[in-house]
Parts: structure tokens; C-alpha cells; sequence
């Protein structure tokens, strides 16, 4: 528990108040809702009778029953994420032009014109339309939501109100389960278009309160509104906008950003041969959130019911519900440890539990001679593992990192760019994994591995174990603007645990270097005073530091009564 308390301390040292940030940070991480509720609703309705029954076009499971073929199944599932990667890819240029708040009301509009569909649907066109139309609206709000909360987080509680946004997911993935239980039973269409409808209700519950909600000082502060980004930080910080700390603060940001203009433009190109080391930062966060796919999880959350129902489990609803139970639950220790372990470790953890899982089922259900309830009894009790390590590592902390490691002026492009590249990895199982475990003879290119799939699955959360080792660097306790620094002085992964930040970046804005800290390499250096500014600095260095004395000599006042305080916040 010592451990666990270390996480969430607030430190001593540190000016104002994080009350506002932390509830605004929570209220926006309730977005998660709407990706995990659709998730599990489709995940339950795609095994109700009453919707085989409706939406059918004459295909047959093997009791001659009305079904969905896998085809069918395939696209109703996968266009959604087929919507979320195209929304990822368009909420880097909204995010920048109208905000990051005002994007995220935008999305939460799309998203209700989609859950309208999919609720009025009569035939699987129109499902398929409104399932696309939902998924642009997610995908934006799954870059604008991490963005939003590590561009407003005190750094010593970013990680955990980051991971608040999967927690919020797996919330809607269980309140989605449950809604099922009580809907699957009913005779008529209600079975399914009460949960498509509900969805509905916190969206709107959520732009509403997206109104009162500031905007990001970073963001204002990239669009050269410095006395609005002022005001946000003192909302946020419950400081007065003339507090030295909040000033302080704030003047590091907009050096920090002046200085990365410095470095080189903001394109697209950018973010691929863009310094300090964008291209590494892009492929760090692009592979975190393509393994996070790859370890499987999905497969679960969107055909659990369907594969426990094909495995021939007893009430696979009942399993589903356990299962999204067990995932929100096994959530909450990564908030938990995210900060006291840090980002790596908790990353390596979960992925050497979740690969024994993965290995253990396939291997059981390929060598078993046992029957079948004591093969079910084993399926069930290492996908409740497996859910387990991955709800309190891989599923929280790669929004995390991938919301941490990228500089200010390309952000929103490299967090669309990664998080795209988790929905079109996301379309991929959604669209194939029928294909890889259907057991019907009838379904021409069913490859039916049945559970031998988690053998796949399995292998690259090895993968993912090594990804981390090499390319994953330790973010937490670190101030955004210190992520950046990290990355220019330490250039192996795994020895960036001992980092300790030191430059000042409005020292690095002004004079190509800090004081304080270790001159950085090339080409930063290229931003240091030539050899005649150096040496004219001789001669009239005294008088420009009894000018700069004189003109900040009021602010230096009030610091230096302050005592150890903590402006990097």
C-alpha cells in the first residue's frame, strides 16, 4: 500500500492546487465510454437470436437456425474501426485549428448521428453506415481525450488520469455486458436497439459538459494566446494568473515550443525526420498501439460471447459479463502503480503475464485429451488471467506513453498518426477473426484454429516484450517539456530510467543552451551564439545582466521567498 500511496502524493514542493485539473481530467476521460460501450454491445447482439433473426439474409448455422455469415459478422464489427482510424487521421488538423475542446464536442456530435443509425437500422446497409459514421466520432475522441488530459495534468498524476480514459472504456465495455443480460431474452427488436440507443445518453451528458470545460494552456499557448492560456493554467492550478510558479510554468512552455520551432517546421514530414529524434518517438508510439492490438485483446471484447458460445460454453453472457467484470476491475492497480513503477516496467510485466496466458490456452486446447468442460474450464480461467495483466498494463499505459512522448508542435499529427495505425490494426482482427475461429463448414475461407488462435496471440506479447526493452522510455515523473529533454541527452531506452532533468528552456530559446544542465548535442548546437557574439559578450556582458536584473528584479523577489518550490509542473 506504501507503494501504491507514493503514486497519488501530491508533492510537497508543489505550488497550488490539483483538485481542478484532476476532476477535469477525470470528467474528460469519461469519453472512453463511448468506444467501450459500442464495443460491448456489438460484442452481445451479434449472439441474440432476435437480431440473427432480423437481420439474416438466408444464411444458416449448423442447427439450420437464421445466422449472420462470417462475412456479415466481419463488416458489421469492423467498420466501426474502419470509422475510429479515419477519425484518427482527422483530429490532428480539427484538433489544431478549433481546439481540443471544441473538437472533442464536434466528435461527440458524429458519434450521435451514427448511434442514431445503428439504432434505427432495419437491414445490415444502414447498421454498416451508422457503425462507420460512430467510429469517425471515436476516433477522433481517442487522440483528443489522452491529448487533452496530458496537455492539462499536473506530471505527477498524468499517467493515472490518462489511464482513467481505459478505465472509462472498460467501464462501458461492462455496463454494455450488463445492459445485454437484461435486453437478449426479449422477443421483439428491443433486445437490440435499447443497447444501441443508450449509448446515446452520455455523449450528450458529455459535450454538455465539454461547455464549462477550459482549453489546454499548451494548445493556447502553440496558437500564440498567451494571456488565455494564462487564465486556463490559473483555473487549472488554482493559482492567481501573477503567482511566480504559475508564471514560471508557463514561460517554460512557450519556451519549450519556441525552441522546438527552432528545431525545425511542424509537417507531417516532420514528425518522421523532425528533431529531437521524431521519427523514433513516431515509431515508438505507432508500434505500442499496433501491439496493443496484436496482443489479442480485442478479439476478445468484440466475439467473446460468440467464441464461448462456439467452444460450447454454458451462458456465454454470463462469461462475457465475468470477463468484463474482471477487466475493469484489473484496471484500477495499474492507476494505481503506473507512477510509482513507471511506464516500462508495468508494460514488461503485463506482457510476460499476458503471453504465458495466451501460450497456455493454445497449448492446452492442442494437446489435451481432456473433455470438453475441463478444456472450457481452462479457456475461461486464462482469458480471466490474460484480461487481467492486460487491463492493468498494456490497455491503460500505451495511451499513456504515446500521449506523453511526442513535442508540442506536432502532437495532435503523431498521436493521430499512432493512434490511426491502432484502429486500422483494430479493423484488421475485427474483419478477420471470424475467419480464423468460425467452425461452420459452410463458410468458405474459415481457417477454424478455434482456440489454437491464441497461439498467434501469444507470440507477440513476446514481440512486445522486446519492443518495450529497446524503444519505450520512462515518462513518469517528468514534466512534458522534460520528456523532450530526455530524449536529446539519453539515446538508449533502457537507461532512461535514471534520467534526471536539468536544462531550462527559455535558457535553451535564448542562448542555444542551459546553465544548469548539459549542453545538447548536434544540431541543437547550431543554435548557440557564434564566436563574435561570445566575444562581445566579454565586454557587455556585465551590463546585460545588471539590465536583466533590473527587470526581473520584482519577479526574482518573489521566488527566492518561495523557497524549494517546484515550478516544473
Amino acid at each position: 500500500m506504501a507503494v501504491f500511496a507514493m503514486g497519488w502524493h501530491k508533492p510537497d514542493n508543489v505550488a497550488g492546487s490539483s483538485a481542478p485539473a484532476i476532476m477535469v481530467g477525470l470528467f474528460v476521460a469519461t469519453g472512453g465510454l463511448l468506444f467501450g460501450y459500442d464495443t460491448g454491445a456489438i460484442n452481445g447482439i451479434l449472439a441474440m437470436a432476435t437480431f440473427k433473426q432480423d437481420f439474416s439474409t438466408g444464411f444458416k448455422d449448423d442447427a439450420g437456425q437464421p445466422a449472420m455469415s462470417p462475412s456479415q459478422v466481419s463488416l458489421i464489427v469492423a467498420m466501426l474501426s474502419a470509422g475510429t482510424a479515419v477519425g484518427a487521421l482527422c483530429s490532428a488538423p480539427i484538433g489544431d485549428r478549433w481546439g481540443r475542446r471544441l473538437s472533442l464536442i464536434f466528435a461527440i456530435g458524429v458519434f450521435c448521428i451514427g448511434g442514431i443509425l445503428q439504432t434505427c437500422a432495419t437491414n445490415v446497409p444502414l447498421l454498416v453506415v451508422g457503425r462507420t459514421i460512430a467510429g469517425i466520432g471515436v476516433g477522433i475522441v481517442s487522440v483528443l481525450v489522452p491529448l487533452y488530459q496530458s496537455e492539462m495534468a499536473p506530471k505527477w498524476i498524468r499517467g493515472t488520469l490518462v489511464c482513467a480514459y481505459q478505465l472509462s472504456i472498460t467501464a462501458g465495455l461492462l455496463a454494455a455486458s450488463v445492459v445485454n443480460i437484461l435486453t437478449y431474452r426479449m422477443p421483439s427488436a428491443a433486445a437490440y436497439r435499447i443497447p444501441l440507443g443508450l449509448q446515446l445518453t452520455w455523449a450528450v451528458v458529455l459535450a454538455l459538459g465539454l461547455l464549462i470545460l477550459p482549453e489546454t494552456p499548451r494548445y493556447l499557448i502553440k496558437r500564440g494566446f498567451k494571456e488565455a492560456a494564462g487564465l486556463s493554467l490559473s483555473r487549472l492550478r488554482r493559482l492567481d494568473i501573477t503567482h511566480p510558479a504559475l508564471i514560471e510554468e508557463l514561460a517554460e512552455i512557450q519556451a519549450n515550443h519556441e525552441y522546438e520551432m527552432a528545431l525545425g517546421p511542424d509537417t507531417y514530414k516532420d514528425i518522421i525526420f523532425g528533431e529531437p529524434h521524431l521519427g523514433r518517438r513516431t515509431l515508438t508510439g505507432c508500434g505500442l498501439q499496433m501491439l496493443q492490438q496484436l496482443t489479442g485483446v480485442n478479439f476478445i471484447m468484440y466475439y467473446g460471447t460468440t467464441f464461448f458460445n462456439g467452444a460450447g460454453v454454458e451462458n456465454p453472457f454470463t462469461i462475457s459479463l465475468i470477463i468484463q467484470v474482471i477487466n475493469m476491475v484489473s484496471t484500477i492497480p495499474g492507476l494505481f502503480v503506473v507512477e510509482s513503477w513507471g511506464r516500462r516496467r508495468l508494460l514488461i510485466v503485463g506482457a510476460v503475464g499476458m503471453a504465458i496466458c495466451q501460450l497456455l490456452i493454445a497449448a492446452f486446447a492442442t494437446a489435451s485429451g481432456a473433455d470438453q468442460w475441463t478444456q472450457n474450464i481452462i479457456l475461461i480461467i486464462f482469458v480471466a488471467v490474460y484480461i487481467f495483466f492486460f487491463a492493468a498494463s498494456w490497455g491503460p499505459v500505451v495511451w499513456v506513453v504515446t500521449s506523453e512522448i511526442y513535442p508540442l508542435k506536432v502532437r495532435a499529427k503523431s498521436m493521430s498518426v499512432s493512434t490511426a495505425s491502432n484502429w486500422i490494426l483494430n479493423f484488421g482482427i475485427a474483419y478477420g477473426s471470424p475467419y480464423l475461429v468460425d467452425t461452420s463448414n459452410t463458410s468458405a475461407g474459415s481457417v477454424d484454429l478455434g482456440s489454437r488462435v491464441f497461439f498467434l496471440w501469444g507470440a507477440f506479447c513476446i514481440l512486445s516484450i522486446a519492443f518495450v526493452w529497446y524503444m519505450v522510455y520512462e515518462t513518469s515523473k517528468i514534466s512534458l517539456e522534460q520528456i523532450d529533454e530526455m530524449y536529446e541527452r539519453v539515446d538508449r531506452a533502457w537507461k532512461s530510467r535514471g534520467f534526471e532533468p536539468s536544462w531550462s528552456f527559455q535558457q535553451m530559446r535564448d542562448f542555444g543552451f542551459s546553465e544548469s544542465g548539459i549542453p545538447p548535442v548536434e544540431p541543437q548546437l547550431e543554435l548557440q551564439p557564434s564566436h563574435a557574439s561570445t566575444s562581445q559578450s566579454d565586454t557587455a556582458g556585465s551590463s546585460r545582466t545588471n539590465t536583466t536584473s533590473t527587470t526581473n528584479s520584482q519577479d526574482n523577489k518573489m521566488l527566492s521567498q518561495l523557497g524549494p518550490v517546484d515550478l516544473s509542473y
